[in-house]
């Protein structure tokens, strides 16, 4: 049985020819019609954000569609020659999975930037370059865990093995579509699942061609990795709900995945959610201020300032917030706003005209909150088509502004200032969130006062956004549930299984003797 791979159609002729999808569906692979691919009923139009411009349609999956890629993962968990492989074997998979997206890394920055708005040369770094390291990583990682044995009584030896669950429901965001997506599908499969993965149906073409080149590789049996496009709230929920789904794991917006939450429920499905955040940057007074001026633009700007990770609340000690925040918008000014695939640009578009809009509606919402706009957010001259706005800057009378407590998700920083570092914790641990914080300082008691007090998953002191994947990335509160990373992965893709044996025959009770 085939591995699926549901339909796309790219329109644009220059996408087409850098990246000839093969615009497959299921049972056995061909080659779609593309007539008939134009006239299908559920097509959803897939835009290029830096113009707004249709570059390519995807097949919103039908009830049946989403019953048979269930079924085409399932067959490939039950026949077990992917689930039940050594794990040397699979680890030389994974690496060729690795290799093949090292060689075809520029094809896949270049239709992922496209796609995304977010900048080529920040994709390929970043992103391409993550997801290759998702797969060698895992591969890694798999040929160094080892099961526990008890031996304290004396009779019996008690081991514990690790079996995979079977089939994973991966949802990945539009945000970062390939780099977050690998990293579920490299866990997922690493561990003997087999996979679903349903990328956002806003950004789907990095994926859809990420999941093809997976499938090119010859040691993968079929129907391990499997792709479904579609609406999410159609398509996602009828995926999540499907009887032959045994796990989900979503990266997203705090109200989807809660909905994502209930529907898994019903199956007693385990979940994973890595959702919102409105992150504080916590600047002392004593921390090396270039560094952090560097680390708070980085913090906020990164990937067109939408990342659930981003330092969006800036805490700034009032003895430097009068030197320190000009410095900032002096250098939020600078910064080089263009087109995705120029090698300069360090701000893209954002993903939609819809989102840019939402973005933009906070500027005002911030002014009636009593907010000072240090930068409004202006349309950059020259670049008066697509989404495309210049950094926002505001400065905030109170944490209960609702540009602190909202996510915003875009290039919008807000500043507040706070006296004593009892204050800051409290302004920082005073939301809804609780992904990850930042802290610049150079008091080393400071710091580790700091990472005691706040409540998020992740501390990153004296640096912006670092990935060490041995180590567990999670949210409390409505950031999330559940973790990715090397042992947090192993803990949900796999379920413990004890097994107990007699040293010796025991002597056992003869009832009914």
């Amino acid at each position: 049985m085939d591995g699926f791979v549901h339909l796309a159609y790219v329109v644009s002729k220059e996408i087409q020819l850098e990246c000839p999808f093969s615009m497959v569906d299921i049972f056995p692979s061909a080659v779609f019609d593309r007539t008939a691919l134009q006239n299908h009923e559920a097509l959803i139009d897939v835009e290029d954000p830096s113009t707004n411009v249709v570059i390519a349609k995807i097949g919103n999956a039908s009830a049946d569609q989403i019953d048979q890629v269930v079924k085409c993962a399932r067959a490939s968990f039950l026949n077990g020659a992917w689930a039940k492989m050594g794990a040397e074997e699979r680890q030389v998979t994974l690496r060729e999975i690795a290799h093949k997206i090292d060689e075809n890394a520029n094809q896949l920055a270049r239709l992922e930037s496209r796609n995304t708005g977010i900048p080529e040369w920040q994709v390929k770094g970043r992103h391409i370059a993550r997801a290759a390291y998702n797969f060698r990583f895992f591969a890694d990682f798999i040929g160094q865990y080892s099961s526990r044995i008890y031996e304290q009584n004396a009779n019996y030896l008690t081991f514990v093995r690790r079996d995979p669950i079977g089939v994973a429901a991966l949802i990945a965001p539009w945000n970062a579509p390939i780099a977050l997506g690998s990293m579920k599908i490299a866990a997922a499969i690493a561990f003997g699942n087999s996979c679903i993965i349903k990328p956002s149906e806003q950004a789907p073409l990095g994926v859809t061609r990420l999941v093809e080149l997976i499938q090119e590789v010859e040691s993968l049996p079929s129907g391990v990795v499997n792709l479904i496009n579609g609406d999410g709230r159609v398509v996602g929920d009828a995926l999540v709900r499907h009887d032959g789904i045994d796990l989900v794991s979503f990266t997203g917006g705090t109200t989807t995945g809660k909905a994502i939450m209930r529907s898994a429920a019903d199956g007693l499905k385990p979940v994973t959610m890595e959702l919102g955040g409105k992150s504080a940057n916590i600047i002392f007074e004593d921390a090396d201020l270039e560094r952090a001026l560097d680390g708070a633009l980085l913090g906020i700007f990164t990937n067109n300032g939408q990342q659930c990770l981003a330092g969006s609340r800036i805490l700034v000690q009032e003895s430097i917030a009068e030197a320190f925040i000009p410095a900032f918008i002096e250098r939020a000014k600078k910064i080089n706003i263009g087109q995705p695939s120029e090698v300069g640009t360090q701000l893209g578009p954002l993903s939609s005209r819809l989102h840019m809009d939402r973005v933009l509606s906070y500027v005002e919402i911030a002014r009636a909150d009593g907010g000072e706009i240090l930068m409004a957010g202006e349309r950059p001259v020259g670049l008066e088509t697509g989404n495309f706005v210049s950094p926002i800057v505001t400065r905030l009378p109170s944490n209960a502004a609702r540009v602190c407590q909202e996510e915003i998700f875009g290039p919008f920083a807000a500043f507040l200032t706070f006296n004593t570092e009892e204050e800051a914790f409290k302004i920082a641990n005073d939301t809804k969130f609780g992904l990850v914080s930042y802290v610049w300082s150079q008091n080393v008691s400071r710091i580790m006062r700091a990472q005691d007090a706040l409540r998020s998953g992740v501390v990153w002191v004296n640096t912006p956004m670092m990935r060490e994947l041995r180590a567990p990335f999670g949210g409390y509160k409505d950031s999330g549930i559940g973790a990715e990373g090397g042992e947090a992965c192993l803990q949900f893709y796999t379920h413990p299984k004890t097994v107990t044996i007699p040293r010796q025959d025991i002597a056992l009770n003869k009832l009914g003797a």
